[in-house]
């Protein structure tokens, strides 16, 4: 199914698809031709995520038989965003009865699968040369990331490359609601024959990398709605945009478990910041990595261990699955005391309840080597903290108080800016002295943190944080 040349009525132009299928052939040759390969999917049960009862579907000798519920959410290991917003579908999902199978496309021994991990290093490595080079940065990196990504040839090439990923979907039933949290997953169901297939858009910031022509685009924001219907910018010839029945703003992607008892997260925050007494301000940290950003984090922590050792912050770092960085942390800065939670995920969700209602001081470290853990003690913490401080990438669209620190990639900077314009994070923090003033702000100025919990109940009630439950009606609209 050729979906290169022609995108929502709009030509691509010859030399274009010459390099398109200059790229796939590159792949075959490179990893091998499995097209004709009698790939099963099996599944198997996701420990980490019992209380959701995701399974994660991999390579069997046998086709599992999905139950009449199913509902596939298909995904890729690129950071932590795709594996974070995939949980929060899969979440959403059980919370309406639906039955989740989780479907990393990055995760087989198969040629579209090692295409996936060859760009993903790519883009790693990228990002990490950014943070290293502001000439990299200024004419290069912000520039792809910006404009190269946005325009619709681009488009293309990936939906060439895509088709590299049939193979591993043959056995899937055609009509499985199926909700992809990155386009190339999107594009591989479409390009399988799949027929419930919603494209949930992660960024803020339209591009045409994002565009999968077969699925219902799923968008959080008006902002990107307007871009992906209209398709403005996307070429310097005026185009066709995205037909309606095709795109939906469904507000942000927000797991079940976040939002049902958001109220209460935040009736706690708020008596935190009004006690007399001087409850710390509980600070969350989320870390990637590849090593992105790194500076700016190490000069935040600098700035808060004052604070931490008067009493009136408390710092819990997520490592994810990179003790390394971690380790490089404190070769820098030698924090004492530092309460440690490596691999000990039933002990960290003790200490999340305990903290609840119950007092939060020092630092903390979490890491994890299991990926689902590694990525879920995010969302463990989130209820039970003040502030998240964040790149403005995924976590962006989070109901929590946040502050921004500087993007990586200039896709980012609209998820900041929206965060920032609806009234639930800051302006985004480009320098060590910014950030640090924001962080001063969030202490002292309790009327404006209020402010910011108040516009999160508001936001709540009006339905905003609810748009993984609306991709998932979106996906089995028309099998029920």
């Amino acid at each position: 199914m050729d979906k290169s040349s022609v995108i929502f009525g709009n030509r691509i132009d010859k030399k274009t698809l010459i390099k398109a299928e200059k790229s796939k052939r590159k792949y075959v040759k490179k990893y091998g031709d499995d097209s004709g390969a009698d790939y099963k999917l099996g599944a198997e049960e996701i420990n980490a995520l019992d209380f959701i009862g995701a399974k994660k579907m991999v390579f069997s000798d046998k086709a599992a038989s999905l139950p009449e519920n199913a509902l596939i959410v298909g995904n890729i290991r690129m950071g932590f965003g795709h594996y974070r917003i995939s949980i929060a579908m899969a979440s959403c999902a059980k919370a309406l009865g639906y039955e989740p199978f989780w479907l990393d496309l990055a995760g087989f021994d198969a040629t579209g699968s090692k295409m996936i991990r060859e760009q993903n290093d790519m883009y790693s490595l990228a990002s990490r040369i950014s943070q290293k080079s502001r000439l990299f940065n200024k004419f290069v990196w912000e520039p792809l990331n910006s404009e190269g990504f946005k325009k619709i040839t681009y488009n293309a090439k990936d939906q060439k490359n895509s088709e590299l990923l049939v193979p591993i979907l043959k056995t899937i039933p055609k009509d499985v609601p199926y909700i992809a949290t990155h386009v190339w997953p999107s594009q591989a169901a479409v390009h399988a024959g799949l027929t419930h297939v919603v494209n949930a858009i992660p960024d803020n910031w339209p591009m045409g990398l994002h565009l999968s022509e077969g699925a219902i685009h799923a968008v959080q924001t008006p902002f990107a709605y307007f871009g992906y219907k209209t398709l403005r910018g996307f070429s310097k010839q005026p185009l066709k945009g995205i037909p309606e029945n095709d795109i939906k703003m469904v507000g942000r992607y927000v797991d079940h478990e976040l939002l049902v008892n958001l109220e209460e997260d935040n009736a706690l925050r708020a008596a935190r910041a009004r006690a007399k007494d001087g409850k710390p301000m509980r600070f969350l940290l989320t870390v990637g990595g590849a090593g992105a950003g790194f500076k700016s984090f190490l000069e935040t922590i600098a700035h808060l261990m004052p604070y931490v050792k008067e009493g009136k912050a408390a710092v819990i770092i997520n490592f994810g699955d990179h003790k390394d960085v971690y380790n490089k942390m404190q070769a820098k800065l030698k924090l004492d005391g530092v309460k440690e939670y490596f691999n000990e995920y039933d002990k960290l969700k003790d200490e999340a309840k305990r903290i609840m209602g119950g007092d939060c001081s020092g630092v903390y470290a979490i890491y994890n080597e299991d990926i689902f853990q590694a990525v879920y003690s995010t969302n463990l913490l989130m209820p039970v903290c003040d502030v998240l401080i964040t790149k403005p990438s995924e976590l962006s669209f989070y109901p929590i108080p946040k502050i921004f620190m500087k993007h990586i990639g200039g896709h980012e900077v609209y998820g900041g800016i929206n965060s920032q314009e609806i009234g639930d994070g800051s302006p985004e923090c480009p320098t060590a002295k910014s950030m640090n003033e924001m962080v001063d702000t969030f202490i002292k100025d309790k009327e404006l943190y209020l402010h910011i919990v108040d516009r999160i109940n508001e936001l709540k009630a009006t339905g905003y944080y609810g748009g993984g439950y609306e991709c998932v009606r979106l996906a089995v609209k028309g099998k029920n």
